[in-house]
């Protein structure tokens, strides 16, 4: 079963797939964010692209577990999403999934100038391992 994570973002949209056996996340690519509506499309579109049997989006709570304004946003871009398609949407906490992706890049030995480029499809990666990890198939 194919899950498509999302990390939502105010300028841009990462996006990963996981392996057929949903076990292994993979960046996918990066959006550029244009509006709500047109965003969950294209996000509708690739999941049934890839035949996504689930969709997986990152928001961030602070440190009670409370939302944030990135969280509420992340929300509405759920309820934009749900509207184009029928394939099961879930939350997944994504804090911290950007400094992990920026790590991750230092780990591979990527030099500075390669890392200073967006992670926002890393990003999605971390959040997508970390619910493959959690939600073994």
């Amino acid at each position: 079963m194919r899950i498509l994570a999302i990390d939502p973002g105010e300028k841009r949209i990462g996006l990963a797939l996981s392996d057929p056996t949903g076990s292994i996340a993979s960046p996918l690519m990066v959006l550029k964010h244009t509006s709500r509506p047109v965003d969950a499309a294209a996000i509708a579109d690739l999941a049934k692209q890839y035949q996504a049997a689930l969709i997986v989006v990152g928001h961030s709570l602070d440190d009670d577990g409370s939302s944030t304004p990135q969280s509420r946003r992340a929300i509405r871009l759920v309820e934009a999403i749900r509207l184009q398609c029928e394939i099961p949407i879930k939350l997944w906490d994504e804090s911290f999934s950007t400094q992990e992706a920026r790590q991750a890049r230092i780990e591979m030995s990527t030099t500075r100038r390669r890392r200073r480029g967006h992670l926002d499809d890393l990003a999605a990666s971390v959040i997508l391992q970390s619910y493959l990890d959690a939600n073994p198939q």
